[in-house]
Order: structure tokens, then sequence, then C-alpha cells
């Protein structure tokens, strides 16, 4: 009985295994995808920004420290982020949403054209369109996160199965099947001896018997 109960579980652990092996190596493949997204976004991000200081740069040689402050105190547009979560492999990833107070464009001005520059208006531009990219950035940096934190807990997984368990119940198998092939030898040799003794004896009989005559 406990053979076969350790077969079993033997049977259910290499199954558990090749379910997750699969699953480590779906998991992998969705963790690259999301990485050379983030890459892109990565560069895309860095360069706005790079380009939005520089233009910030030259509006702040072109235009007083006074006026850039005036014109940036109280801005028209704002943006919402709504936070919901995408079941993949048993990762809950997440989903930025971005929601805008005001769908028009030129909200992103909240200062007029007459004592500003164009360069403020190309920062202003650029910081805006570096937002969005920004919440992007964000939602995957924490998918792969949590992605890699499931990889590396599946891979143990995997291999506490492949090392540890699935040898310990073939070890147990074959010891167990050993002592009953030793017990059902002994078993035999035990039969094969009473078989012998008992002829003997029926041979001893028959010899009386006939000395008997």
């Amino acid at each position: 009985m406990e053979l076969i109960n350790i077969k079993r579980k033997l049977a259910t652990a290499r199954r558990g295994h090749r379910l997750l092996k699969d699953k480590r190596d779906e998991l992998m493949r969705r963790f690259l995808i999301l990485v050379r997204e983030n890459k892109q976004i990565r560069r895309e991000v860095e360069k706005g920004l790079k380009e939005a200081q520089a233009h910030m740069a030259f509006a702040g040689a072109s235009l007083k420290e006074e006026i850039i402050n005036t014109a940036l105190m109280l801005p028209k547009q704002e943006i919402f982020v709504d936070v919901k979560q995408q079941n993949v492999m048993s990762v809950l990833l997440p989903e930025f949403d971005i929601k805008y107070k005001s769908g028009d464009e030129n909200d992103i001005y909240s200062y007029g054209y007459a004592f500003t520059s164009s360069d403020l208006d190309m920062a202003v531009k650029s910081y805006a369109d570096i937002a969005v990219k920004m919440v992007k950035l964000a939602e995957i940096e924490k998918a792969c996160s949590l992605m890699a934190g499931e990889i590396e807990k599946t891979r143990r997984r995997v291999n506490a199965l492949e090392y540890i368990m699935i040898p310990q119940y073939e070890d147990t198998i074959r010891f167990i099947t050993m002592k009953l092939d030793e017990n059902e030898r002994s078993a035999t040799t035990r039969l094969m001896k009473v078989k012998s003794m008992m002829l003997e004896k029926v041979h001893r009989y028959s010899e009386r018997g006939e000395q008997l005559d």
C-alpha cells in the first residue's frame, strides 16, 4: 500500500513539475517581451527629457525667472491615473489608464503667448508628452518586477521537485521494491525448503513401508 501511495505521489510530482516548467517558460517569454518594451520606452523617455530640459534651459536664458514662474503657476490641465490589474499566469500585473481633466490639447499651456517664448511652449509640450510615456514606463517596470519575482518563485519550485522530491520518491520506490523482492525471494526459498523437507519425509516413509513389507 505504501508503494502504491508513493507511486501516486511520484506521478503527481512529475505532472506538477511539467506544468511548472511550462509556466516558467511562458513567464520567461512574456518577461523578455516586457524587458524589450521597457528598454525602448526608457530610451524614448530619456531622449524626451533631454529635449524638454534643453528647451527649458533656452527659455530660462531668454526669459526672466519671474515670468516663467508666473506662467507655470496655475496649470489648467491635470492627469489622473486609474490603476487596474490584469491576471497573467497567476501574476497580477498593473494597468495604468491615463485620463485628462480636459480634452483640449491646448490646455497644457496655462499662460498667454504674449510674454513667453516658443522655447517655453516646446518645453511644456515635451514634458506633457513625456508624462504619458513615464506612466507607461512605470507600469512596465512594475510588471517586470512582479514577473521576475514569480519566475524566481516558480524556478525554486521546479528545482525542488526536480532535484529533491522526485529523486526522494524514486529512491523510496526502489528501496521498497527491493525489500518486497527480497521478501518474495525469502518466501520462495522457505517454500522450496518446506517442499524439500516434505518430499524428504514422504520418501523416508516410503522406504520404511518398503522395508516392513
